[in-house]
């Protein structure tokens, strides 16, 4: 209700504007085709994206009334709240990307700020803080929810979180630089595939404290700060090598990755 009347008050002042969802949308399999797993799968995946159905679609969809149900939720809705969030939908969908997981039968249901937390896949590599890092899943969803909701879409946070060494003033990340290409690529098999991609963004550009492990070494971003988990530090700036290859990357508009 508050999405809707705050989209309905952006188009009274801003006649013409888009305001948009976000939602933090990293993705999980079935870690084995057991039909258990599959369709419990199925039912993670609806936890996060119950938000931009009703946001992006204008209706609860019906799975929730029985989620709310077994879970003891009583919503109380006020006479004309379902209207209000049929007339005033989202224009684009933004979200962010990190990385998949697995989830199998009977496993407890768990997230944290990079997405849901299951069983790791055998198929993919792990980076420095335990994300598996999945560029096929990228396309992989970005078809997903271009398929579901048929709105312009923006990736507004996906990176790689990793241990950097400053060596001789230098900063060398090859595996930022590897992450952040095959991405790219796959963002780019995704617009062929039709998918309406309205822009990217990295996160972060410039190191700051991690939101989901509150320090500083889990590093993101293309300049590097001088400051450790302790907040010692001289605060300097260095640009890492993956500054100046991201940087040819916008100079060539994606052409060269």
């Amino acid at each position: 209700v508050a999405n809707a009347a705050a989209v309905r008050l952006c188009r009274e002042i801003i006649p013409g504007a888009k305001i948009g969802a976000m939602c933090s949308l990293s993705n999980i399999y079935p870690h084995t085709c057991d039909p258990q797993a599959v369709f419990e799968t199925q039912d993670v995946r609806r936890r996060s994206l119950f938000y931009p159905d009703v946001m992006l679609r204008g209706y609860y969809p019906t799975y929730v009334y029985r989620l709310w149900e077994e879970n003891g939720v009583r919503v109380a809705m006020e006479e004309g709240d379902l209207e209000l969030i049929r007339r005033y939908t989202n224009d684009f969908l933004a979200f962010s990307y990190y990385r998949t997981t697995t989830h199998e039968a009977g496993q407890p249901y768990f997230g944290d700020t990079g997405g849901d937390i299951g069983t790791p896949n055998p198929y993919l590599e792990t980076s420095d803080w335990g994300w598996q890092i999945d560029p096929l899943g990228f396309r992989y969803t970005l078809n997903e929810l271009w398929d579901r909701y048929q709105v312009p879409l923006f990736p507004v946070e996906n990176g790689l979180g990793a241990h950097d060494k400053v060596e001789n003033g230098r900063i060398r990340d090859p595996y930022r630089i590897d992450y952040l290409s095959r991405h790219l690529k796959a963002l780019k098999e995704a617009v062929k595939d039709g998918v309406d991609i309205m822009g990217y963004t990295y996160w972060g550009p410039i190191d700051i404290v991690s939101a989901g492990t509150y320090e500083m070494e889990k590093r993101y971003g293309f300049i590097y700060v001088d400051k450790d988990n302790e907040g010692k530090g001289t605060l300097e700036r260095i640009r890492k090598d993956s500054f100046y290859w991201y940087k040819h990357v916008i100079e060539t508009n994606g052409k060269e990755l």
